[in-house]
């Protein structure tokens, strides 16, 4: 039977149509049309609309299932193809983005799928018919559009499981089969795999696609491919880079591969480059309409995406243009006008053609010029008997750390092998494959997926994203075997590995080996199609000195065997079990480490590419003894009968004590340069004070106290800061290193001191020589009590030779300034948490300008922005004042401020970005809509509390329940530890981001791990000898709503009101197509019209008590590293008390949960019902509603835990909250207010509204 083939218009034949597309695109650049999402979101369709007569009594919603239009709405979507083709398009994609049934069970729509892939490329194949016939110029295609699905195979759903997946690859392949069929039944001239996000899954549709194409059902059609990079890091959402995703799908040989969604054009260019570069295949490339906006939008217009995507066209990158997500046909004919006269990208040569290519998160490239590839062995379970334990005992987290040290120690693949009689094979091989994707710095490298069972084999491939390697197949089983299996591998895009394996078994000797390898080349070469760089001969490295002497000759059969592969088989590669040549020699390390370093020498020479081997189990060759060497050489080219005997000798006496030696304190022998170098960097404070006074005693060296610290101690804080700069080391190995420097500088300190004495006395001399780089003058404003971050910053500047003058908390403006005359600072740096703090800022840079300052001011901390530094604070002060985001940028910054060289550049570039950013948020401030505070109201969320279901959870007690000196050893299991992490600014990448996948990011990981178990041992010292205390008061008292305020009564009689909490609400203007209400607190609490009795709960909590005095203590001590812990943990402890006093309360004391169970990452989760927002957050922007509730509460005399001028709580580790416990309570953001709501609500509080701007200054919509 013929294969199934629809001809476009215009042509007749498929071929000539697949020709025609080939040839234009060497000739000209090509057009794709714009984003069907954005042109269906224009219409507003209704449910109704999306259901039309046929779905009308569909048992599940369908508005938002856009592909289910070509059924219901089928004139919309002609009509937005047509628009497309029109504007200059010459490809339009179906309709099907989500037309698998996977994506369709979310609408119980599966059973419908091939008739709706059937149906768009019909309705799209007739839209290019008509537009040919109104535009006869050029042929329009159909681009079946083949989506990601909303599941992943490469990634996990689940954090507690890591190895699970919600979709296989068998059931993705299943999935894309039927919707390639619908496709291609309904006329589609080209297949669009696109938007992928993981790899795994387009492997999955390619494997699906090839198939169906293999059976010879349908004409093959051209394949165009395109990814999707996720952010500026260049990587897809499953980690790989443009390099490897190309790596991994080119076995496909796609004509057209490139990128579309996630990033606008300008954001996308260097990764179109860099895919340009590295593919033989066309280039196709389709941005978003620049980057989404804060209500998810695109605004880039038609010319400024145009003027963007010509570049691309102009600098010769690409051959297809086209839009994705907010582009119009505007946007194409725009794009089309702007483009259509450059000449198309013209493809380099395939680097596949001359080498093997590889890939894992990371493309591997290796040819005859590279090195010897290293393939890590310990992932075998016939290898690795503590590998094999691990699997066997279900212990998959200690078998990763194998494969993570193999990494580590230098393999550059990993190979897997699962073939033990105790396992299931495939299982084992599924769960372990799946669990490496997630590690990073072990997914990075190709995977070796090695089995003797065919069955595993495949089920590795179908785990990995890469392009990996089969180790191995041969022709032990027939030919018929051996080219199926070939075939799938090929399918399955991996390499492979060719045993000298035959019908009539092992070979041996050299000519046996080539006549194999040969015989097998030429099957795969000839009859399969596959690439000669990507087959890899196994010629048997078989075991030598066995004491049979038939075995003595095998390694220069292998080695001269290999000579012969490398010069007659073009493009194979040659690889072997290096392990197997010592067998006879286990427990004998020392004379297998030679053995495999001898023998690599020898068969790398002679063309060896790669080996099986533990990268950490090697030899130098120079480095081996040379009575070793000898016995080692004679016995792989088998020129000595007596080698064996001579290996023998050698292990018993040359035992294991022989090549261990004891180095962990080898660095002492260096000299004192040396050694405080070295206990700088590595922050050894054990020897430092004995170090730095030999130091200071060599006067030849050293004349002056000062000289020491000039000399080895700055030498080493500079490789410190060089290191930190370089991302090589993480702030607490850098806030160590400030210890070790602090303990050696206060050793000096009274020697200094002595000298200058005498200076004085002697010579008249009043002042020491300036050694720093510059001073800084630092503090935490007026109103605000933490300083964690602005000690970090301290930490940091004094590890890069700046001199740090910290003010503390609380500082006034006028000590400020006064210590910044005082201490002739270069640089004011102003720290602060909360809302106030950014007041205090802008009336310090007043004062600083009214004082006549010209000093540069540095403004951070949590609740600052580079946009309230830009248009509040940088406009008051004419010396720069610049906002720096974290600790790590201030070296930066301040370096470039103080440089004379770069000082006026930077400078200039400051101001200029800052007054882009100011004329960007006055243009917001234009373009913003705000409802009216009546519509708002209006708008609210009006909750039926008649109904039963909605009636408020009467507590089992009402009133105050204080706690006293609470046991700390309750609460570490409610400790969230991801904001600790923060603090130390150690930040994870994809997939390892929060804890405690945290511990296994390649960058940061070693070092987060070091700093937890660190603060596991300060925790349960603080714990243990109770140095500190925390208490807390919990309340649940009678309330109703009010309009916008919520009531609190006096007692259950709800006839005297004990007070008012003020509420505010959202204004700004939502979504057209939202029906969110427009919410605030008082929403949740029945109205007091309706008669339903309600309640209100609060929670002030403190697990700081003490903390101060020990941070002091640590400060005194030069300890800045434990005194930022201390804090650290005290903040940890106060959040983790919140949340169990808080489950108490819907346990208990409220009891409208009594039997909830849920685990830690539940709670952290807010899968609870309720909610408990903090006033000056979001959902309550005013601070000062704490005074309601400390009044109410009687908080301080209860608890201790005071309110500070400013409205923040001391001790500063406190938290406090509402508690709001019904079910359709939930967070939000109030958001930018009116000055409407202002005036209301200042009104309501009885004060000015000049007060309330002083607190909710960061939420208006307009300037005071």
């Amino acid at each position: 039977m013929a294969p199934i083939s629809t001809i476009p218009a215009g042509f007749t034949s498929r071929r000539a149509a697949t020709e025609y597309i080939e040839s234009e695109l060497n000739k000209r650049i090509m057009f794709l049309d714009g984003a069907m999402g954005t042109q269906i979101q224009d219409l507003r369709l209704s449910e109704e609309d999306f259901r039309g007569e046929r779905f009308k009594d569909h048992k599940k919603d369908l508005k938002g299932n856009n592909d289910l239009l070509v059924l219901t709405q089928p004139k919309c979507i002609y009509e937005i193809h047509r628009n497309y083709l029109l504007a200059g398009a010459d490809f339009v994609e179906t309709n099907t983005f989500s037309g698998t049934t996977i994506a369709q069970a979310d609408y119980a729509a599966e059973a419908i799928v091939y008739e709706l892939n059937k149906v768009a490329a019909e309705i799209a194949r007739d839209a290019c018919s008509d537009v040919l016939k109104e535009t006869p110029d050029r042929p329009r295609f159909v681009c079946g559009a083949i989506g990601p699905t909303n599941r992943t195979c490469s990634i996990s759903p689940s954090v507690d499981n890591p190895s699970f997946r919600n979709v296989t690859f068998d059931e993705l392949v299943e999935a894309y089969t039927e919707q390639v069929r619908g496709l291609l039944d309904g006329g589609s001239d080209v297949l669009l795999v696109e938007t992928i996000f993981d790899t795994l899954n387009a492997k999955a549709a390619l494997f699906a696609i090839d198939t169906l194409f293999d059976e010879g059902i349908y004409e093959r059609v051209p394949l165009f491919v395109s990814g999707t990079i996720v952010d500026q890091s260049g990587r897809t959402l499953s980690g790989q880079t443009g390099e490897a995703f190309i790596t991994s799908v080119a076995h496909t040989e796609p004509l057209a591969i490139g990128l579309n969604c996630a990033l606008g054009a300008d954001q996308m260019r260097p990764f179109i480059q860099s895919m340009s570069n590295f593919t033989s295949s066309k280039v196709i490339c389709y941005p978003n309409a620049g980057l989404p906006n804060t209500f998810g939008e695109y605004d880039e217009s038609p010319e400024t995406m145009a003027a963007n995507v010509s570049g691309f066209a102009r600098e010769g990158l690409v051959n297809i243009l086209g839009g994705c997500c907010g582009t119009t046909p505007a946007h194409i004919k725009a794009i089309y006008e702007a483009c259509k006269d450059f000449e198309p990208r013209v493809p380099g040569p395939d680097v596949r053609s001359k080498k093997l290519v590889l890939s894992g998160l990371e493309p591997l490239i290796y040819d005859d010029s590279s090195n010897f590839l290293n393939i890590g062995e310990r992932c075998n379970v016939a290898g690795s008997r503590k590998f094999a334990r691990h699997i066997i005992n279900d212990q998959y987290e200690e078998a990763l750390a194998i494969a993570r040290e193999q990494v580590e120690n230098g393999g550059q693949v990993i190979d897997i092998n699962m073939d033990e009689g105790m396992l299931d094979g495939v299982a084992a091989m599924t769960k372990f494959l799946n669990l490496i994707s997630t590690e990073p710095d072990v997914a990075k490298v190709p995977i070796m997926v090695d089995s003797s069972n065919f069955a595993v084999v495949e089920a590795g491939l179908k785990c990995v994203q890469g392009k990996c390697i089969v180790n191995s197949i041969s022709l032990k089983e027939g030919e018929e075997d051996f080219l199926k299996k070939a075939r799938l591998i090929k399918r399955y895009g991996a390499a492979m590995v060719v045993m000298a394996f035959d019908e009539e078994g092992q070979a041996v000797d050299r000519h046996e080996k080539f006549r194999i390898c040969e015989r097998s080349y030429r099957l795969l070469v000839d009859k399969v199609g596959f690439n000669p760089n990507d087959i890899i001969f196994d010629p048997n490295i078989l075991t030598i000195c066995t004491g049979m002497e038939e075995h003595n000759n095998y390694g220069v059969e292998f080695i001269e065997a290999t000579h012969d592969i490398k010069t007659k088989l073009p493009g194979a590669k040659i690889s072997g079990g290096v392990s197997n040549l010592s067998f006879s020699f286990r427990g004998k390390e020392n004379v297998r480490q030679a053995m495999h370093s001898v023998f690599l020498y020898h068969a790398i020479k002679a063309g060896m590419d790669m080996g099986i081997v533990n990268p950490g189990f090697l030899t130098i060759y120079d480095e081996i003894p040379k009575d070793l060497l000898d016995i080692c050489e004679n016995a792989l080219w088998n020129r000595d009968p007596e080698s064996t005997d001579k290996l023998l000798e050698y292990a018993q006496t040359h035992g294991k004590d022989a090549v261990q030696k004891g180095e962990e304190e080898a660095w002492r022998s260096g000299s004192v340069t040396e050694r405080l170098k070295h206990a700088l960097v590595k922050g050894i404070t054990k020897y430092v004070v004995e170090d730095t006074e030999e130091a200071r005693l060599d006067k030849e060296r050293y004349p002056r106290p000062l000289h020491v610290i000039e000399g080895p101690l700055m030498s080493g804080m500079s490789v410190v800061g060089d290191l930190f700069g370089a991302g090589k080391m993480f702030l607490p190995q850098v806030i160590k290193s400030a210890r070790v420097m602090k303990k050696a500088v206060a050793h000096l300190i009274p020697f200094m001191d002595a000298e200058r004495l005498a200076n004085i006395e002697l010579m008249g001399a009043t002042e020491d020589d300036n050694i720093y780089n510059g001073t800084m003058v630092i503090a935490t404003v007026k109103g605000d009590v933490h300083d964690i971050g602005k000690n970090i910053v301290g930490v940091v500047l004094g590890c890069n030779n700046y001199r740090v003058v910290d003010l503390g908390v609380m500082t006034p403006c006028e000590k400020i300034i006064e210590a910044a005359i005082r201490e002739k600072a270069d640089v004011i740096g102003l720290s602060g948490l909360i809302t106030p703090s950014l007041d205090e800022m802008i009336h310090v840079a007043k004062e600083l300008e009214r004082a006549g300052m010209k000093i540069p001011l540095l403004i951070g901390g949590a609740t600052t922005s580079k946009t309230h530094t830009a248009v509040k604070i940088a406009p008051r002060y004419q010396a720069p004042a610049i906002h720096v985001l974290d600790a790590s940028r201030t070296v930066v910054v301040v370096s470039n401020l103080l440089d004379k060289e770069l000082r006026d550049d930077f400078i200039a570039e400051v101001n200029e970005e800052y007054e882009e950013v100011r004329d960007d948020h006055y243009d917001s401030l234009k373009d913003r809509k705000y409802l009216s505070l009546p519509e708002s109201r209006k708008k609210g969320l009006h909750i039926q509390w008649s109904l039963p279901e909605n009636l408020p959870p009467k507590p089992n007690t009402v009133g105050h329940k204080v706690y006293e000196d609470i046991d700390l050893n309750q609460l570490l299991p409610y400790i969230d530890w991801n904001p600790f992490f923060q603090v130390w600014q150690l930040r994870g990448k994809y997939p390892n981001r929060g804890y405690p996948k945290l511990f296994n990011d390649a960058t940061v990981g070693q070092e987060a791990r070091r700093l937890f178990d660190e603060a596991q041992v300060m925790l349960r010292d603080l714990i243990n000898k109770r140095k500190i205390r925390a208490s807390a008061i919990v309340s649940i008292l009678p309330a109703n709503s009010r309009g916008d305020d919520i009531v609190v009564y006096a007692d259950e009689s709800r006839t005297e009101e004990a007070g008012v909490y003020y509420g505010l609400r959202q204004q700004a203007e939502k979504d057209k197509e939202s029906s969110d209400a427009y919410l605030c607190l008082s929403d949740f609490i029945a109205p007091s019209a309706t008669g339903i009795p309600d309640y209100i709960g609060s929670i002030a909590a403190s697990a700081g008590f003490g903390v101060d005095e020990l941070a002091a203590k640590y400060e005194a001590d030069n300890d800045d590293y434990s005194a930022i812990m201390v804090k650290a943990l005290a903040d940890r402890l106060a959040e983790a008390l919140t949340e169990k006093l808080h489950q108490d309360m819907r346990r208990e004391m409220w009891g409208f949960a009594p039997n909830e169970s849920l685990d830690t990452q539940d709670l952290l989760s807010i899968k609870y019902q309720g909610i408990r927002p903090a006033p000056g957050y979001p959902s309550q922007p005013d601070h000062a509603e704490k005074t309601t509730m400390w009044k109410l509460g009687n908080i301080t005399e209860a608890t201790g835990i005071e309110l500070t001028d400013s409205l923040m709580m001391h001790p500063g580790a406190s938290v406090c909250a509402l508690v709001f416990a019904h079910p359709k309570s939930s967070y939000f953001a109030v958001g930018k207010v009116t000055n409407e709501q202002i005036v209301d609500y200042a009104a309501r509080k009885g004060t000015t509204v000049d007060a309330v701007e002083t607190w909710l200054r960061p939420i208006l919509s307009y300037d005071v």
